[in-house]
């Protein structure tokens, strides 16, 4: 009787924090708009800053291209109000989960309509030397890396806006200011960034991952290529061969890694010439979230080109 009475507490005490456990998951997961990676969360927070609460899915410094959910993932996005990602071709783990949730609880970025007409394709002429293996064709038609677009960045915070006005008609007075304050301050960095940018224009440089393209174009600078489209993928013999000639002829003075991808490759390629090794992070790895994350996360990008680019003074 003592054995089975030991055997029942046992295992009542195991089952009741099994259940604590999921009522502390299912509470933090609660009442909350739910962003899948840290730049459309930085967005996020900052419209509905004093509104409600915001989570990102992904892990700090973790890249969608690789991730996979987890059981607590599934239970944050099922109690979410509202879940805000960019596309199948970027998170591909996450259409499976979303076709039990409500689509009015959802917001893709990649069908609104003018996010659609600003994309940039991934296919490129041959002039640039991106990896053009079929391995990387897969990733998708165009380029998914939308939040590094300030007029992309623009477009995204109105229509989180639009939807949390929806779903919290007492807070659209709030919700006015947030985006007003938004718009104002990332107006403000676009043109603190391009008067940064604006000596290194000329500077060539290689980055390992094509993910910047839309910032590169809208502040003007000479993006000579990229090791792979896909950062999961290598890059092919053809790629790091084309990119080692343009090295050797010193038509960059950069060559650009992420701290999620650190290929040996790259360092292979500068040895023995004068380009230097630069870090860029396009997920805001580290970067507070809060109101003004967002432009703390372009600003970084910045510093972060020229901390390799305004090294040198070769233009090309």
């Amino acid at each position: 009787m003592k054995n089975l009475t030991k055997n029942t507490i046992q295992f009542l005490r195991f089952h009741l924090l099994v259940i604590l456990s999921f009522i502390g998951l299912v509470t933090n997961a609660n009442a909350t708009i739910i962003s899948s990676v840290r730049p459309i969360g930085f967005i996020t927070e900052a419209i509905a800053s004093g509104v409600t609460n915001t989570d990102i899915l992904l892990p700090d410094g973790v890249s969608p291209h690789t991730y996979s959910l987890k059981p607590s993932d599934l239970i944050k996005i099922k109690n979410a109000d509202l879940i805000i990602w960019v596309g199948e071709d970027m998170e591909a783990f996450m259409p499976t989960i979303l076709k039990n949730i409500d689509t009015q609880k959802q917001i893709e970025l990649m069908d609104i309509p003018e996010i659609k007409t600003l994309l940039r394709n991934n296919h490129y002429s041959d002039d640039k030397h991106e990896s053009h293996d079929d391995s990387d064709h897969h990733h998708g038609e165009y380029d998914q890396h939308i939040w590094l677009s300030p007029k992309i960045a623009k477009i995204i915070a109105k229509s989180i806006h639009d939807k949390l006005v929806e779903l919290y008609p007492n807070k659209a007075q709030l919700l006015d200011a947030n985006l007003d304050k938004f718009i104002t301050n990332l107006s403000e960095t676009e043109q603190n960034i391009a008067k940064k940018l604006i000596n290194v224009q000329n500077r060539g440089y290689f980055v390992f991952h094509d993910a910047y393209g839309y910032f590169e174009s809208h502040f003007g600078l000479k993006n000579l290529g990229s090791f792979t489209i896909n950062p999961s993928v290598q890059p092919g013999v053809q790629t790091v061969y084309a990119i080692q000639k343009e090295l050797a002829e010193h038509q960059a003075v950069c060559v650009f890694r992420e701290p999620q991808f650190s290929p040996a490759v790259i360092k292979k390629l500068v040895n023995g010439t004068d380009v230097q090794i630069g870090e860029l992070n396009p997920l805001g790895t580290g970067i507070v979230v809060d109101k003004n994350a967002y432009s703390h996360f372009l600003l970084r990008l910045t510093q972060q080109l020229l901390d390799c680019l305004d090294k040198n003074s070769i233009d090309n």
